[in-house]
């Protein structure tokens, strides 16, 4: 039997007291975060401002491009962690757990930072001009706002994670300056596309994401996102469409010493009784300015004191290890 995670373990948190309210208020917030980052590393975060038709601008252009020929849909191609299209097969999220599974069934668009690095190595590494379908000449300009509105978001949330840890409101806010984000917009059509799925083949195989938080506006199906808690094993996400969902990252996870988990997600394939069902989901992947050293919160806030390390060495281990071939 299918359950969904209970309101307890991955709340809705309401943004407006935060920003607008009393230090009574913005404690209250404070608290329902870090508790729920230490038991699911999910939250449902709403009052962000990001209108509805935006995101709905966006999935309609994307999917122009998803449902064009894929010999025209080659001319994007890019690889794990570039900028382009990542075609059926790319990846297998699965491989970061050390899980051989079947490549994921979703085709995306990833885009990332469109500011060049001062230094020439940074910038050979992780920058490269964002490449925009010119089949779908509207989907530049929806994105531009977007990612306007995800840079603003994530400070925000970073500021309220960093109080709710009893730490300077900027602890973390402050290495986001010239992040290396990444933006993907994910596909995931029915089996009429992408065929019976395999044994242990999901739309996005079992995994933790790799960075900060990660910003995700999804669409609810039944093959959908689920989540993994240690109370209820796997189970749906809870879903509102106002919301975002936030996760919290491996490198987040890192950087608290283990007193928040980087939230353990996979999205299920096409259900066998709604095998068209078709999905597309928006997923901002926070980063750091690259050169950032992230070093464990130290007790009594952290629990496990890590190794320093470089945010992008870190990053770049982590990308490689989900290509396919």
């Amino acid at each position: 039997m299918r359950t969904s995670v209970s309101e307890s373990r991955v709340p809705t948190i309401d943004l407006r007291p935060w920003l607008g309210g009393d230090e009574e208020d913005r404690a209250a917030v404070a608290r329902t975060v870090d508790s729920a980052l230490q038991s699911a590393g999910f939250l449902l975060v709403t009052g962000h401002g990001v209108e509805a038709g935006l995101r709905a601008g966006i999935r309609a252009a994307a999917r122009e491009f998803f449902l064009l020929p894929v010999e025209v849909k080659r001319a994007y191609e890019a690889k794990v962690g570039g900028r382009g299209w990542l075609g059926p097969g790319a990846e297998a999220n699965g491989y970061a757990e050390g899980t051989r599974t079947p490549p994921d069934l979703k085709e995306s668009l990833t885009f990332a930072t469109d500011e060049p690095f001062e230094d020439p190595v940074v910038n050979a590494e992780w920058y490269a001009p964002n490449v925009w379908p010119a089949e779908v000449p509207g989907l530049r300009t929806l994105c531009g706002t977007y990612l306007a509105h995800m840079a603003t978001l994530e400070k925000r949330l970073l500021s309220l994670l960093g109080y709710a840890l009893g730490l300077e409101p900027d602890f973390f806010s402050r290495h986001m300056d010239h992040p290396t984000y990444g933006f993907n917009i994910n596909w995931y059509p029915g089996t009429d596309v992408v065929g019976e799925p395999l044994p242990g083949q999901f739309r996005i195989g079992p995994h933790t994401d790799f960075g900060t938080v990660t910003i995700l506006d999804r669409q609810a199906g039944k093959g959908g996102l689920q989540v993994y808690t240690d109370a209820g094993g796997w189970e749906d996400a809870p879903y509102d469409p106002a919301a975002f969902t936030i996760n919290v990252g491996d490198l987040l996870a890192r950087w608290t010493g283990d007193r928040w988990r980087s939230g353990r997600h996979r999205v299920l394939p096409p259900p066998v009784d709604t095998p068209a069902e078709e999905l597309i989901s928006l997923v901002y992947f926070g980063e750091c300015t690259p050169g950032t050293r992230v070093e464990s919160v130290p007790a009594p806030v952290g629990r496990v004191a890590y190794p320093p390390v470089d945010s992008h060495v870190y990053l770049r281990e982590k990308l490689d290890s989900i290509t396919v071939g």
